[in-house]
Order: C-alpha cells, then structure tokens, then sequence
C-alpha cells in the first residue's frame, strides 16, 4: 500500500505539473509510463514505428489537454493506457481497414510492468474468471481486436441487442468484481 500511495503522490505531482505546462513534468510522465504505452500500442498494431507514433501523439493529447486531467476516473497509469489503446485501436481502425480480420489475430506480447499496475492486472485476470464463455468473448473481441459491437454481432452470428446485452451484463460484472478486489484504502 505504501508503494501505491507514493504512486498517487508522483501522480499528483505530475498533474500539477503538466497543468503549470512544467516541460520536467511531461519528461517524468513519459519516464515512467511511456515504456508501458508504447507496449500497449505494440500489442494493437504489431508495428513499432506505428507504436512510437501513438505513443507520441498520447504524450502530445496529454501535453495539450492537461487542464482536463482533473475530469480522469482512476489511476494516471490506466487513464494514459486507456487512451494509448483507444488511440491504437483509432489507428488501426484507419490505416488497416483492407487487413483481413485472420490477420488481425493479437499475439501475446509480454508488457513489461514494474509498477503498481501489476496488482490491478492480477485482480482484472481474477474477475475475468468469472465471466461466462459468451461474456468473455465479447469483451476480448470488443477490447483486444477493437471490434465495434456490430462487429460482434457479425463475427459472432448473434443478433447485436443481445451481443449488447452481453457486453454490458460484462461489463457491469467486470465493476462489481472489480471493486470488490481492490485493495484496502485504495
């Protein structure tokens, strides 16, 4: 607990800095978590010159909409990753749209963490124990290929009201199982 409150503390600071447009504050931003994105970003796009190029424009977004970081729900580290993956996704979305979806199968790619998001990938991998088959699926094809979910809908051959009462059954599973895992005083 101690290691996650002086995360919280470097996360603080590091806000306040990017809000006072400190040039230091943004060098410690990416120092921290800017191997971590660009990992993220590989695992999406398979491509490490259009991983350095999402990296890039998710340190810019944060560099020119600093004032807004006051509106992020949770962690620092999981608000950047969550754009770093919207961001790739956004990409891919963009420049792959010929690509066959066989092709754009993920591989594993090891992410190297060596910070406090390890314990929250521990406890996300219990909660998603508990998910049904068809609720995991959902959520893997909507979060790890980036599929809308009309996408789903199609992939899966299941009509898209219930692919969207799956996801957010999912989802809402993912939040309670979730909050419940949390540490203590976090």
């Amino acid at each position: 607990m101690r290691q996650q409150l002086s995360t919280v503390a470097l996360d603080l600071q590091t806000i306040a800095g990017l809000k006072r447009r400190d040039p230091a504050a943004l060098r410690d931003l990416y120092d921290r978590y800017g191997r971590i994105a660009y990992s993220v970003a590989l695992r999406y796009l398979r491509d490490s010159s259009a991983a350095e190029d999402v990296v890039q424009e998710v340190f810019l977004r944060v560099w020119t909409r600093a004032h807004l970081l006051d509106n992020i729900k949770g962690t620092l580290a999981s608000w950047l990753l969550a754009v770093t993956r919207n961001l790739a996704i956004d990409h891919l979305r963009a420049y792959d749209r010929n690509r066959s979806r066989e092709q754009n199968s993920f591989e594993f790619v090891a992410i190297p963490v060596d910070f406090e998001l390890s314990d929250s990938v521990d406890r996300l991998r219990t909660v998603l124990t508990k998910l049904s088959q068809q609720q995991r699926q959902v959520v893997e094809l909507a979060y790890f290929e980036g599929l809308s979910q009309t996408e789903i809908s199609e992939r899966v051959g299941r009509p898209l009201g219930t692919v969207k009462s799956c996801v957010r059954a999912a989802l809402n599973k993912l939040r309670h199982g979730f909050s419940q895992t949390s540490l203590p005083g976090v």
